[in-house]
Order: C-alpha cells, then sequence, then structure tokens
C-alpha cells in the first residue's frame, strides 16, 4: 500500500527574517517569511511550519503579525512554535489565523500545560514538539530553547508521554542532523514511528529528494518538514513531489 505523506515546508524565523543554522546555530539570514512562505505554498507545499527561533530568549513569540498576514495569502494548515508558554499564547496564534501550535520548553518544564492545552483546544491544534540530540546507539535526550539545553530525558519516552498527554501530532527535529543537507536520523525516526500512535513530522536533514523519500520508506513518519533545501533553491517543491509521486510506495499530493 502506498504511504500518504505530508511535504511540510518549515521556516524558522529571527527578527522577521527567516533564518538557516547547522544544529540550530551559526543562524544565516536567507530570505522574507511571508515571500517565501507564498512562494512554498504555490509550489504545492501542504503545510507550512513557522518557528520563532529566538523566542526562548525573550520570553514571548513574535510571529502574530507574520502569521496574520501569511494567512491571507494562503489556504493550507499554518503552525506556529517557539515561545508557547500560556494558554493565551495558545489562543493569540489561532486568532492570528494559525492551524496548529508546537511547543516543546513548556512542555518539558510543565507536562500539566498539554494537557490543559489540549482539552481547550482540542488535541489536533497541538503539536509536541521534541528536539532530539543522540547520546549513544539508540539513546536521544530531549534538548529545549531552541536546542541550547539537555534536560536529562529520553526522547522515546518523552514521545510516549506526549502522546498520553494528549498532543494530536509529534514534530521531531534531530539536532544532530538539522542543517546538515545529509539525510534524516532514520534509526530516531524508526524508534519514534514504531513507539507511538500519532501522527510524526520529522524534521532535520533533507537535502536530496532521495533523503525525503529514504525517511518515508524507512520509518511510518507522516510528515516531513523540509527548510535548506528549499531555502537555497537546491529543488523547488513541486519538483520535489512531482518525483517523490514516482515513487511505488509514496503517494503524496499533487
Amino acid at each position: 500500500m502506498k504511504r500518504k505523506s505530508r511535504i511540510i515546508a518549515r521556516l524558522d524565523i529571527k527578527n522577521n527574517h527567516v533564518i538557516k543554522g547547522i544544529h540550530l546555530e551559526g543562524l544565516r539570514k536567507v530570505g522574507d517569511p511571508n515571500e517565501l512562505a507564498r512562494k512554498y505554498y504555490n509550489e504545492g507545499a501542504d503545510e507550512i511550519i513557522l518557528m520563532d527561533a529566538v523566542a526562548a530568549y525573550y520570553d514571548r513569540n513574535n510571529l502574530s503579525e507574520i502569521v496574520k498576514q501569511a494567512c491571507s495569502d494562503i489556504f493550507i494548515p499554518i503552525t506556529v512554535g517557539g515561545g508557547i508558554r500560556k494558554i493565551q499564547d495558545i489562543q493569540e496564534a489561532l486568532n492570528s489565523g494559525a492551524d496548529k501550535v508546537a511547543i516543546n520548553t513548556q512542555a518539558v518544564q510543565n507536562s500539566n500545560f498539554i494537557m490543559e492545552a489540549s482539552q481547550i483546544f482540542g488535541s489536533q491544534c497541538i503539536v509536541g514538539s521534541i528536539e532530539a540530540k543522540k547520546v549513544s546507539d539508540n539513546n536521544w535526550e530531549v534538548y529545549i530553547d531552541n536546542g541550547r539545553e539537555p534536560t536529562g530525558i529520553d526522547v522515546k519516552e518523552w514521545a510516549i508521554e506526549l502522546e498520553n498527554l494528549g498532543v494530536g501530532e509529534i514534530m521531531i527535529t534531530s539536532i544532530d542532523n538539522e542543517g546538515t543537507k545529509r539525510g534524516f536520523d532514520l534509526e530516531l525516526n524508526k524508534i519514534i514511528s514504531e513507539s507511538i500512535s500519532v501522527p510524526i513530522i520529522s524534521s532535520g536533514g533533507a537535502g536530496t529528494i532521495s533523503h525525503i523519500s529514504d525517511l518515508i520508506i524507512s520509518s511510518n513518519i507522516d510528515a516531513v518538514a523540509i527548510a535548506s533545501i528549499l531555502h537555497y533553491n537546491i529543488e523547488e517543491l513541486s519538483k520535489i513531489k512531482k518525483k517523490l509521486s514516482e515513487h511505488q510506495d509514496i503517494h503524496v499530493r499533487l
């Protein structure tokens, strides 16, 4: 049976610029968030993820104006993340036009927040965001604050916990592979996809179309979030989806 996969454009944002780094560090500007979001929408992205890359520093999410503008041009689901710490932050993101919010740091620091948020807004609005760093064979640690702070928490156990707390989806970002364009951490994705039943978005490592197809085929991933491969014009989103659709085991929306 063909595996249905969503292809998501991920935009990490700092001070109204889309930025890109390697291992979530050394950030450089790559473009205007609204222009890029519109471009990827027109090329066939299934969803857009907008992440405030510096929210951890300033104790806030600062994307509401960008989201409002994006939503006037874009008619696919938008997920907003970074600095979501209060129920009011979720309400503001949804009022701006976002469909979902991605929560990492606050989920780790106060797991009741996830339970409360999913009860108020519905699980379909709440994405548990996990930043994972490999510590040994078959062992990854959860990081918070945009990949800066280790927590001592095991990634697999945390993914299971997030599902139990009520998230409707989990986004897993490999810190080791993020921005490298060397491919996804297939082992990490396979282990997580075998441990939980909610949909999984995988992020961190796409540099070629075959990296994406390898990920989809080797694990039960529902969606792939890509950034560098788009921002640096390595491949067009429409071409990525067309090539994936030619694969006998992969189904994408064209």
